[in-house]
């Protein structure tokens, strides 16, 4: 079997709310991607749990206009802001709290980026979780 030959990779991240993709979003080869995404997301019903929430989305086209798309975890920082009921982070992240979130919210935070996190264990994938926070100005409390 040949291998088909990439012409774009788009990455872009979505609310789970309004699938649509915007059709200025690139080459010709990604308008036609973005028509039938949107027309593909708009007749599949969103879960009620996933509304509001970023979807990052990997789209790969291919030569023969033919695509594939991945759909990842939320990001990391939309976890975070949601588990301490924030609407940004930290100005000065290090010199103010912005909140605080525990040990188990960042446990639980860790378990659902686990699949995109280059982690080999849940500990490492709570310390990069923490660190996030942190740098977002979100304390974390044990």
């Amino acid at each position: 079997m040949a291998r088909r030959r990439v012409a774009a990779i788009v990455k872009i991240q979505l609310p789970a709310s309004k699938p649509r993709l915007h059709r200025r979003s690139g080459r010709p080869s990604a308008r036609m991607v973005c028509r039938r995404w949107s027309s593909a997301s708009s007749t599949t019903p969103q879960p009620k749990n996933q509304r509001g929430t970023i979807i990052p989305v990997e789209i790969t086209i291919y030569e023969d206009r033919s695509f594939t798309f991945v759909l990842k975890t939320p990001p990391t920082t939309f976890l975070i802001r949601e588990a301490a009921g924030l609407e940004k982070g930290s100005q000065l992240a290090g010199r103010e709290s912005a909140g605080s979130i525990t040990d188990d919210q960042v446990a639980e935070i860790a378990l659902k980026k686990m699949p995109d996190l280059n982690a080999n264990d849940l500990e490492a994938a709570k310390r990069q979780v923490a660190g996030t926070a942190r740098s977002m100005g979100v304390a974390v409390s044990k």
